[in-house]
């Protein structure tokens, strides 16, 4: 399964590769969950370097807040796992880099973590796009089951495929 996985992942990551360059786009990620696979993805594509900026693995809500300008009391308000920290991580990633647009992913994959209203499984992904001196955010929220290397597998499949569909 990791086989057929992996395949799909290089085969989106290179479509947003395509995509990036055909637009002129340069790419960042901020990651949490995924702890950098989607970035890893994206620069095994050769050529990467033409349209990918730069990967922030933000795993702890400090690192969230020193690198990425997220709230501390938005973290606190509604934890690192929900939409508002999602827009903020891709707003901050746009904010503290050259990047013209943004994904950034914040979830719960498991084994344990998860409560009520946010199961293990629960993903926010958001995108962001600059245009000009304007930022334009879009965020969903995903539920994935499986092992956590599925979770986080399935969340980074979902994070390229909302770049594709044009998200931010």
């Amino acid at each position: 399964m990791a086989a057929a996985d992996d395949a799909r992942l290089e085969a989106l990551a290179r479509r947003v590769g395509r995509r990036c360059l055909a637009d002129g786009r340069l790419l960042v990620t901020a990651e949490s969950c995924t702890g950098g696979l989607i970035a890893k993805c994206l620069t095994d594509v050769p050529g990467s370097s033409a349209w990918f900026e730069r990967g922030l693995v933000t795993y702890s809500n400090r690192a969230k807040a020193e690198l990425l300008g997220v709230s501390t009391r938005l973290l606190a308000r509604h934890g690192a796992v929900s939409e508002p920290v999602a827009r903020a991580m891709a707003r901050g990633a746009l904010g503290n880099s050259p990047a013209t647009l943004a994904v950034a992913v914040t979830g719960i994959a498991g084994p344990e973590g998860g409560g009520p209203g946010k199961p293990v499984g629960t993903v926010w992904i958001a995108w962001a796009c600059r245009q000009g001196r304007r930022i334009a955010v879009e965020a969903t929220q995903c539920r994935f089951r499986g092992s956590r290397d599925a979770i986080r597998r399935r969340s980074a499949a979902a994070a390229l495929r909302g770049l594709l569909a044009g998200g931010g």
